[in-house]
C-alpha cells in the first residue's frame, strides 16, 4: 500500500515503521496463518513432572538467586475489569423480574447470575466500600437489600456515580477482605513476592499500566507501603511502564480499506497483550517472573503459589546453569567434538529440541543460545486459557508452544481431534531467563513469531471492522524461545475472570 504523506506523518510521531503497518494491513487481508498442532504436550511427552526428591535441591537454587538478587516480578496488569462483571450486565425488566421473582423460581442463565450475586452480596470483599458509596448519595445498601433494588445496586458498583468497578483495572478492585481491609491484585503480587523472597530483602516487581490508571496504582502503593514492608519487613522497589503507542496496529473498514476517523486518519488500536514483549525487553533483567494480574489469593491461601513459583524457578536456573556452561564450552572449543555432542544431546533430551549429529557448530549456537523460560502447566478442568502443544511452524520444525484457541483451524478435523486430546493449560505462570550466558539481556524482539497474529472482527459504530493483534506475550511473542513446561497442582491456579470467582473458598477469609 502506499501511504499518504499525511500517513507517513502520523505513523512517525507514534514512532511506527511504515513496513509494519503495510505487512498488518497485508495480513488483515489474507487472514491469519493458524498454527498446525502435531499433539498435545502431556506428561512424559512435553510436560514434566516434579519428583520429590529433587525439591530441596530447586528450593536451594532459588534461595541462592534471591540473595544475588537476580529476581524480578513481571504483571501485566492495564486489563479492564468490565469483562468480569457482564454476567450482571442486564436491562431494567430483568432487574424487575429478579427483584419479584419468588425463591426457587424459574428464570434465564442472566437471572439466576444476577440472583446469586444479590444472594452473595455480603460475601464479596467490596461490599462494604459498596454501603459507603451508596451512603454518600443518601441511600441505604441494607434498604436496597430489604427492597431488591438490583439495578441501584449493581449501578453504583459498576458506573462513576459508585464505585466505577466496569471502568477501572481489575488490579485495583477489592478482591479479599483481611485484617488489614480489602486487599486488591495488586496490593496481594505485593505481598506474595514478599512472602517468595523472605525476610530483610529488596522485593522488586514492575506492572504495566494504562496511561490514565497509573496515579491510581502509584497512589495505592504509597496507601500500602508501610504496612506491607513492616508486615513482611521488606522493602519495594515497584516500577511502571505502559503499553507502548509504537505497538498499535492499523484495522481494515468494511470495504477493506484502512479503517480512518472523520478526519480521515489511520485509526489505531492497542496491539494487545503481545505488545508488551517490549515492556519486557526494556527491563533488561535476569530471572523474571510473570504472572496474570488476577491470579492471587490471600495470604492464607498463598503457600501452593510459593511452593511452586520457587520450585519453577529452581528448574529453570538448574537447567540455565547447564545451557551457560555448554555455550560457554561452545565458544571457546567450537570445533571439539565432544563438546559438540555433549550441546546435541543437552538440546535433544533436556529442552527437546528438534537438532541433528552433523549440526555445526554454528547452527548449534544459534540453537541454544536463546532466552530461556519455564511454564507452569495446570491439569485441565474447564478453565478459559491457551494450552502447551507440539507445533510445526512454517520451516517444518516442531517445537513446544503454548496455543490459544483463536490460532486454531478448528473446522479441521485432524486440529479438532488434537485440541480435544489436551490435558493440560497455562494459567501464565512462568519463570524467564532473559539474559545470556556472559549476562547480557537478550534482545527479546529477536526470538517473536512476527506471523502469529490473530485477527478478529468487532462492530464500531454501527459497523464492522477487522482488528489484528500482535503475536501474543506468551504464545508468538516467545515462540523462539526454549520453553520447558512443568506440571502444577491446580491449586496454584486461582484466576479471577468473573465476579463470581470472588465466591471461590480460595478467595474467601
Amino acid at each position: 500500500m502506499n501511504f499518504s504523506d499525511d500517513d507517513l506523518k502520523q505513523l512517525k510521531a507514534l514512532n511506527i515503521e511504515p513496513a509494519k503497518t503495510a505487512s498488518q494491513l497485508n495480513w488483515l487481508r489474507t487472514g491469519q496463518v493458524d498454527l498446525k498442532l502435531e499433539r498435545p504436550c502431556t506428561p512424559g511427552d512435553g510436560i514434566v513432572q516434579i519428583q520429590s526428591d529433587s525439591r530441596n535441591y530447586l528450593n536451594n537454587s532459588f534461595i541462592a538467586a534471591v540473595a544475588k538478587g537476580r529476581l524480578r516480578r513481571f504483571v501485566p496488569a492495564s486489563g479492564a475489569a468490565s469483562r468480569m462483571f457482564s454476567p450482571l450486565n442486564a436491562d431494567a425488566a430483568v432487574f424487575e423480574a429478579c427483584r419479584t421473582a419468588q425463591m426457587g423460581s424459574p428464570g434465564t442463565s442472566v437471572e439466576f447470575d444476577l440472583r446469586r450475586f444479590f444472594d452473595e452480596l455480603t460475601s464479596f470483599a467490596f461490599y462494604p466500600e459498596l454501603k459507603n458509596a451508596l451512603a454518600e448519595d443518601g441511600h441505604d445498601l441494607q434498604k436496597a437489600i430489604d427492597e431488591r433494588d438490583l439495578a441501584l445496586i449493581i449501578r453504583y458498583l459498576l458506573e462513576p456515580c459508585g464505585l466505577c468497578y466496569s471502568r477501572l483495572p481489575k488490579g485495583l478492585l477489592a478482591f479479599h477482605a483481611v485484617a488489614d481491609g480489602t486487599r486488591t491484585p495488586f496490593v496481594e503480587h505485593l505481598a506474595e513476592a514478599a512472602l517468595l523472597n523472605g525476610l530483610d530483602g529488596v522485593v522488586t516487581l514492575h506492572f504495566t499500566v494504562s496511561d490514565e490508571h497509573l496515579v491510581l496504582f502509584k497512589a495505592q502503593l504509597a496507601a500500602w507501603r508501610n504496612t506491607l514492608e513492616e508486615t513482611y519487613g521488606c522493602h519495594f522497589e515497584v516500577s511502571y511502564s505502559t503499553q507502548k503507542a509504537s505497538t498499535d496496529t492499523v484495522a481494515l473498514d468494511e470495504t477493506g480499506q484502512p479503517l480512518r476517523d472523520a478526519k480521515g486518519q489511520l485509526v489505531l488500536r492497542p496491539g494487545g497483550h503481545g505488545a508488551l514483549i517490549e515492556n519486557l525487553n526494556d527491563l533488561a533483567g535476569d530471572i523474571i517472573l510473570v504472572r496474570n494480574i488476577d491470579n492471587v489469593v490471600p495470604d492464607a491461601h498463598k503457600e501452593a503459589n510459593l511452593i511452586w513459583t520457587r520450585l519453577l524457578t529452581g528448574y529453570l536456573l538448574e537447567v540455565q546453569t547447564e545451557q551457560y556452561a555448554l555455550l560457554k564450552a561452545l565458544h571457546e572449543q567450537p570445533e571439539d567434538p565432544m563438546v559438540r555432542d555433549l550441546v546435541v544431546c543437552f538440546l535433544a533430551d533436556r529442552l527437546q529440541a528438534e537438532v541433528s549429529l552433523t549440526d555445526d557448530s554454528k547452527t548449534l549456537l544459534a540453537l541454544l543460545d536463546r532466552p530461556l523460560r519455564v511454564c507452569g502447566m495446570v491439569p485441565n478442568s474447564g478453565e478459559p486459557g491457551g494450552g502447551p502443544f507440539w507445533v510445526r511452524d512454517a520451516q517444518g520444525r516442531v517445537t513446544k508452544q503454548i496455543v490459544e484457541g483463536a490460532q486454531i483451524e478448528r473446522s479441521a478435523p485432524d486440529q479438532a481431534e488434537i485440541l480435544a486430546r489436551a490435558t493440560h493449560f497455562n494459567p501464565v505462570d512462568m519463570v524467564c531467563g532473559v539474559s545470556d550466558w556472559r549476562g547480557r539481556p537478550y534482545d527479546l524482539s529477536r526470538f517473536v513469531d512476527e506471523e502469529a497474529v490473530i485477527i478478529t472482527s468487532k462492530v464500531q459504530n454501527g459497523k464492522e471492522v477487522r482488528v489484528l493483534e500482535l503475536p501474543g506475550l506468551w504464545n508468538g511473542a516467545m515462540a523462539g524461545w526454549h520453553t520447558i513446561f512443568v506440571e502444577i497442582p491446580s491449586e496454584a491456579f486461582n484466576p479471577v475472570k468473573t465476579v463470581f470467582d470472588l465466591l471461590r473458598p480460595a478467595h474467601q477469609p
